[in-house]
Parts: C-alpha cells; structure tokens; sequence
C-alpha cells in the first residue's frame, strides 16, 4: 500500500521523470502533469495528499497554481520546487500560497525524502487531529471530561505558579 499520494507538476520531462523514480521507489503513489491546468484537472478527480510544483510554467506560475490547490484542496500539502529561486518569490511563495517547503532544483535526493516524509507526518497529525475533535464534539460525555480536565488543569497552574 503506497504511503502517500503526490502529484508532480513540472512542464520539463527530465524534472517530472527524474522525481518520479526518486518518489516511486520510496513508495509513494506518483501522479505527473505537464501543466497547472492538466494538474487542476486532475485534482477534480483524484484525491492528492502532496502537491510539488515548479515555478516557471508556461500559462500559470507555479505559485498562482498553489494558491489556487490550496483554496481548493485546503488539506493538500504545497512544496514549490524551482531552479529560479529568488528571495521575493520564495517569501511570496509561503506568505501567499502558503507553502508548506521550498526546494531548488537540482533537488537534493535526501532533501526531497526528508520533506515528503515530515510532510506526510504533518498531514497525519492534522488528520488525526480533526478526528479527534470531531469526536470530542459529536461526543457529550468526551466534551464534558475534556472541559473538566482543561480546568483542573488551570487551577493547578494558578495554585502553583507554573506556566
């Protein structure tokens, strides 16, 4: 069973070939496109955990791409990848689409598995965490012992100083 999805979009066919057997053969499940369009349709039909994009396209940069999945697809982990870094656009990059890393190209093997692999653990925990509280709130009983559990705890720290 593959460990995550993710989804390639580079418009170069070395870029998209090289990372599909460096992601592959770590076990994820890879999907390609060409463009951020072919890509927008793609994530109308299959569900993506991680979205890796390049910068320079042709017809939509990489980075009105993300903004894009990630109004879209807000659960959907943002990693722009690009060989034209620049500080403007890499702030704009996670101040506007907010990206989760950004990676230069040539992207260091090592580099990549260790993004994909805290990326996905990211991922985990905030969907674990919107069982949880999903639970908690459909749950009467788990609220209420939550709730008495939050107080105790602020009377301890109000009796005891601590922080």
């Amino acid at each position: 069973m593959p460990r995550a999805s993710i989804l390639v979009v580079d418009d170069d066919d070395n870029t998209r070939h090289g990372l599909g057997l460096a992601l592959r053969s770590s076990g994820y499940r890879v999907s390609f496109a060409a463009s951020a369009e072919s890509a927008l349709e793609l994530l109308r039909i299959e569900t993506v955990d991680v979205v890796i994009s390049d910068h320079l396209m042709s017809g939509m940069s990489g980075l009105e791409f993300l903004k894009l999945v990630r109004d879209r697809h807000p659960d959907t982990v943002r990693i722009m990848l690009t060989g034209h870094a620049d500080m403007e656009m890499a702030i704009k990059a996670i101040n506007h689409g907010e990206i989760y890393r950004f990676l230069t190209k040539p992207c260091d093997r090592v580099e990549l598995q260790v993004t994909l692999h805290l990326a996905c653990e990211r991922l985990e925990l905030e969907r674990e965490n919107r069982r949880l509280l999903a639970l908690i709130r459909t749950t009467p009983e788990i609220a209420a012992r939550v709730e008495k559990l939050e107080n105790e705890r602020s009377q301890l720290k109000l009796t005891t100083g601590g922080s």
